[in-house]
């Protein structure tokens, strides 16, 4: 492997994943904040989105977040071609496909989870975004669908998608249920299966496997990193966020952030008063991904309640932070 290859490698060590309704710009340019190298990815965008909505509502980003991925939803080859170009050309540093979503709504427009079912068809989206774009092309998926445990199902996807170009794979080790529960229940009912994303490892060794599910401190990360070359969070990373701050030294073996959760808090306050003057955006659809940022700290409740106050829409965000630190007695 050359060195430009074994960097691009190491990319996948540590990623916050891509969550519905919470990572979008304004929590990845929080995230950023507290860890400079954990690759960040895209709330996903379907390819419809990008077709016949407004492209820069749906891509705009902060220089700050690199590296980012844009992860995008669709199923047809032509389609997902033209939505990876435009990413690419909007600088994203990885186009990531979908295959894991198992809600109902997704399935409905055939994409998803439900695309596990159809190896073939996923290597032709691969391989069409792979003919359009120099960056790479990275699918996110599950272990397998529904009451299908075989170990060799999910072995036969890989080796599909390896065979079309693909070389990274993100994998949630739980099955989707595409029939009778819900998305949260997808995340807690399936069990972890860390096992198969192990021997995927062995069985592509030249490929990046990242491991995703269920993983919720820095011990568990480590362990994973024993078996696979990276490790996705998700919901801990967006409720528990300080947890950020620790990776670049855990795990890059780079220096630490040196900011307190005051000092962060004031970036982002400063952030939604650029947003406002720039794009006119209120400060409380940003606030709202940094509740996390005491947990565990006395003093956290109330300093959530105060910059979660509706009735407090209307005042200047350097006011509400005044307030949410009135009263507050510990320090970071």
């Amino acid at each position: 492997m050359s060195l430009s290859s074994d960097h691009l490698k190491h990319r996948w060590r540590l990623s916050v994943a891509p969550m519905m309704d919470w990572t979008d710009r304004h929590c990845r340019y929080f995230h950023r904040l507290l860890s400079r190298r954990a690759l960040l990815y895209t709330e996903m965008v379907t390819t419809g989105a990008l077709l016949h909505g407004d492209v820069p509502r749906h891509l705009r980003y902060n220089p700050e977040e690199h590296p980012l991925a844009l992860q995008l939803g669709g199923s047809e080859p032509g389609d997902l071609a033209h939505c990876a170009r435009l990413g690419e050309q909007w600088g994203y540093d990885e186009i990531n496909l979908n295959c894991g979503c198992p809600s109902e709504r997704v399935q409905r427009g055939a994409f998803g989870a439900c695309l596990m079912a159809e190896p073939a068809l996923v290597a032709d989206c691969v391989k069409a975004m792979l003919d359009v774009v120099g960056i790479p092309v990275t699918v996110k998926h599950r272990i397998g669908i529904d009451r299908t445990e075989r170990y060799d199902f999910v072995r036969d996807f890989v080796g599909a998608l390896h065979h079309a170009g693909c070389n990274t794979f993100i994998v949630h080790a739980r099955n989707a249920w595409l029939q009778g529960l819900s998305p949260k229940e997808n995340r807690e009912v399936p069990p972890l299966r860390y096992g198969l994303v192990h021997q995927l490892k062995q069985d592509f060794p030249d490929c990046t496997i990242v491991v995703n599910g269920g993983l919720t401190s820095s011990e568990q990360v480590l362990a994973q990193l024993q078996q696979v070359d990276g490790v996705m969070i998700g919901r801990e990373a967006y409720h528990n966020p300080w947890w950020l701050s620790q990776w670049d030294a855990l795990f890059y073996g780079v220096p630490s952030v040196e900011r307190t959760r005051e000092q962060v808090e004031a970036e982002m306050v400063a952030y939604m008063l650029r947003e406002a003057a720039e794009h006119g955006t209120p400060w409380y659809p940003i606030a709202r991904h940094m509740l996390g940022l005491r947990h565990g700290l006395p003093g956290a409740r109330r300093w959530r309640q105060v910059w979660s106050d509706h009735r407090l829409k209307a005042q200047d965000p350097r006011e509400v932070t005044a307030l949410a630190r009135d009263e507050r007695f510990v320090h970071a």
